[in-house]
C-alpha cells in the first residue's frame, strides 16, 4: 500500500510538472509591467530584449545566432530552473555576450505585457509550432531554425558546449 502511494505522488508530481504551451492568452488582471525596446534602440551584448525585428537586425549586424527563450518565466518551474542554473550564471553570461543574441518571448500568468507584445509572442509560438515550455529555439539572422532545445541539467558549462554543437555541429 505505501508503495502505491508512493507511485501515485510520483506520478502526480511528474504529471503537475509538464508545461505545456497555452492554446490562448488569459486576460487576468497583471501585477508586474513588461517593456518593449524599440527598434531603433542599440542592442545592449549578453542582455534579453523582447522584439523579434530587433533581434533578427542585430544578428545581421553583428553575424550572431539568436537564441530565442519561449518561457512563462513566472509559473513555469522548469524555465525558472533554466534561468537560474544557466541564464544567471557567469559562464553562460560569457558565452551570450560574445556570440548570441538573447530573445526571451515571455508568456506570463501575473506579468502585463502591451498587446504588441503578446500578439508577437503568440505569432512566434504559432510559426515556431512550439508545445511546452521552457523551449530554446536558435535561428540564424533570418530567422531560420538552426536547432532546439530546452532544460538541461548540469549547469552553465554543459548548456554552453551543448548550444556550441548545435550552432556548429
Amino acid at each position: 500500500m505505501r508503495y502505491l502511494m508512493i507511485l501515485i505522488l510520483v506520478s502526480m508530481v511528474a504529471v503537475l510538472s509538464c508545461t505545456p504551451a497555452p492554446k490562448a492568452e488569459a486576460e487576468d488582471g497583471p501585477i508586474e509591467t513588461s517593456e518593449n525596446l524599440p527598434l531603433d534602440a542599440a542592442y545592449e551584448p549578453g542582455t534579453w530584449i523582447e522584439n523579434w525585428d530587433m533581434a533578427l537586425k542585430t544578428a545581421q549586424e553583428t553575424g550572431r545566432t539568436v537564441l530565442v527563450n519561449f518561457t512563462g518565466s513566472d509559473w513555469c518551474s522548469w524555465c525558472i530552473r533554466l534561468s537560474g542554473e544557466v541564464f544567471t550564471k557567469k559562464e553562460f553570461q560569457v558565452y551570450a555576450a560574445e556570440n548570441l543574441v538573447l530573445l526571451k518571448l515571455d508568456f506570463p500568468r501575473n506579468i502585463a505585457q502591451s498587446p504588441e507584445l503578446k500578439k508577437q509572442n503568440n505569432d512566434l509560438q504559432r510559426q515556431f509550432e512550439i508545445q511546452g515550455y521552457p523551449t530554446i529555439v536558435l535561428v540564424d539572422a533570418e530567422g531560420k531554425e538552426i536547432g532546439r532545445t530546452g532544460y538541461r541539467e548540469g549547469g552553465a558549462i554543459p548548456y554552453v558546449q551543448h548550444l556550441q554543437e548545435i550552432i556548429a555541429p
